[in-house]
């Protein structure tokens, strides 16, 4: 399952990545507001968590504009902003859930699950080459022979195998340090 957190506190994405990866999420975060937009309009993502105070464009905007293409994919709100007034408009403007900073990472864990809960690609199967993925079992198998993995690398390889030949855009290469 892909995540999008878009966050503009590096301590708090760092986190939610970490936390999520060991979860056996794939994540990839970013911190402004229109590159967050542009990144869920791929249509690659299963849930987003967004922050509502973003430089570039606010969570909210990118809810509006995000569910007039995708009215069914989840998006939980990570956000200090904390009245019931804020509360009711975040979720008036198109989120599923709303969590106000600070927050339990297990309650955020379970609230993602709720949220993910009954998507058929739990229980797909993925295969490239010899390799065979069961989403559902977490087992790869290479052939007949089953090869263990970490929940990291199951997460990665869930990733590229979802993603195979999908072109990245050009600043996201730049930004993981590629050269072209």
């Amino acid at each position: 399952m892909r995540i999008l957190v878009v966050e503009d506190e590096p301590g708090i994405s760092n986190f939610l990545k970490q936390g999520l990866e060991e979860e056996a999420f794939a994540v990839d975060i970013e911190e402004n507001g229109k590159k967050g937009l542009e990144m869920a309009l791929s249509g690659s993502y299963d849930l987003l968590l967004l922050d509502w105070m973003l430089p570039g464009m606010s969570g909210i905007e990118i809810t509006r504009q995000f569910r007039k293409e995708f009215p069914l994919t989840p998006i939980i709100f990570l956000t200090a902003k904390d009245t019931v007034d804020e509360t009711v408009f975040g979720l008036q403007s198109g989120a599923n859930d709303y969590i106000k900073k600070p927050f339990h990472f297990e309650e955020l864990l379970v609230r993602i699950r709720v949220q993910l809960r009954g998507k058929s690609v739990e229980h797909e199967k993925f295969s490239l080459g010899p390799i065979t993925l069961h989403t559902d079992k977490h087992q790869v198998f290479k052939g007949d022979q089953e090869i263990l993995l970490t929940q990291k690398e199951f997460a990665l390889l869930e990733y590229l195998i979802r993603n195979k030949g999908m072109q990245e855009n050009s600043d996201h290469r730049k930004r993981l340090g590629y050269p072209f």
